[in-house]
């Protein structure tokens, strides 16, 4: 049994709810939480800190959950998502060495939005999540690029997250068995399918030929992608396609985490297809809880310079924490 190595650990995709954002969500788009996970996405405090320091986590970078702004439209969208982001900046004050955190955008105006980024990045946001698509628009849309050309320029990653598939996908593919197993359009498989695709409409679309430095993070160890990254760009490179290298494209603008993914399996694919500078440590907090992550890292059968990385090195590097 390999042993943590001695340095700080950051789990960077770790969620809280605001009430006033969290109240405007409504039927399937808002989760059914039970009574201790909605306590712990409402808490920004002592109960946090506290399950962190059981688990041996020296910081979070916290980010609302999902939906979180993409379903919010108009100048109040953008009011109350600024609104948001102000108490979350106020919340990492209050405990600066234990808190970090990635801002909500209002992406139903990208201009605003990107704005928003320019705002939030002063103020101390270490980059951005956004939440499937965006009121509905894919996020490789034309009309979304301010969004990815602020980012670019001000050097900071977009972390893509999941949110339910829409209506008609899930109508199409899920109704039979939502009932049963409410997870499916979820975390068991609706929220991969959805934040993958996105993924890969963003490279198709050109975006990172546009935009060479851009820098997006996917959690879930990728969302299925680095198991798929060779065939999609061997079938991608077969006669009568557009010449583009799917896997360069991947494997150079993409970091991904081990977001409520704890799977040595899994973990060795994704650092064989992308490498170990490509992948940092979350958990997903509260919808998994803290201590099988940090447990998990004790049997990864990775050196411990590796495992540094994992735990921190990466997330200091391009978070520039």
């Amino acid at each position: 049994m390999l042993k943590k190595p001695a340095c700080p650990v950051i789990a960077i995709e770790e969620h809280y709810w605001d009430e006033e954002l969290s109240a405007t969500y409504s039927g399937i788009g808002r989760a059914t939480h039970n009574p201790e996970q909605e306590k712990r996405l409402r808490d920004l405090g002592e109960l946090r800190i506290r399950e962190m320091d059981e688990a041996g986590i020296d910081m979070q970078v916290i980010s609302h959950g999902s939906p979180s702004a993409q379903g919010l439209t108009g100048p109040e969208g953008i009011a109350l998502t600024k609104r948001v982001n102000d108490r979350l900046a106020e919340a990492i004050a209050k405990h600066p060495t234990r808190f970090a955190g990635f801002c909500a955008l209002p992406t139903s105006d990208p201009q605003a939005a990107a704005a928003e980024l320019e705002r939030c990045i002063r103020n101390g946001f270490k980059g951005a999540m956004i939440h499937g698509l965006a009121n509905g628009v894919w996020l490789d849309d034309r009309s979304i690029r301010p969004v990815f050309a602020e980012a670019e320029r001000l050097d900071v990653p977009v972390y893509l997250h999941p949110s339910i598939p829409m209506q008609v996908v899930m109508d199409a593919y899920y109704k039979d068995y939502i009932k049963d197993y409410p997870m499916v359009v979820r975390a068991a498989w609706g929220f991969t399918v959805e934040t993958a695709t996105v993924a890969i409409r963003m490279i198709l679309s050109g975006l990172f030929q546009e935009h060479p430095k851009l820098k997006i993070i996917l959690g879930h160890l990728g969302e299925t992608l680095p198991f798929l990254v060779w065939r999609i760009d061997q079938a991608l490179s077969r006669p009568g396609h557009k010449a583009m290298s799917f896997r360069d494209v991947f494997c150079k603008n993409f970091y991904v985490t081990t977001s409520g993914f704890f799977s040595n399996p899994a973990l060795l694919c994704t650092v064989m297809e992308m490498g170990v500078d490509r992948i940092l440590f979350a958990v997903d907090w509260p919808f998994v809880m803290n201590p099988p992550g940090t447990a998990w890292v004790d049997t990864i059968p990775l050196s411990d310079e590796d495992k540094v990385k994992i735990l921190s090195g990466n997330a200091k590097k391009l978070l520039k924490m």
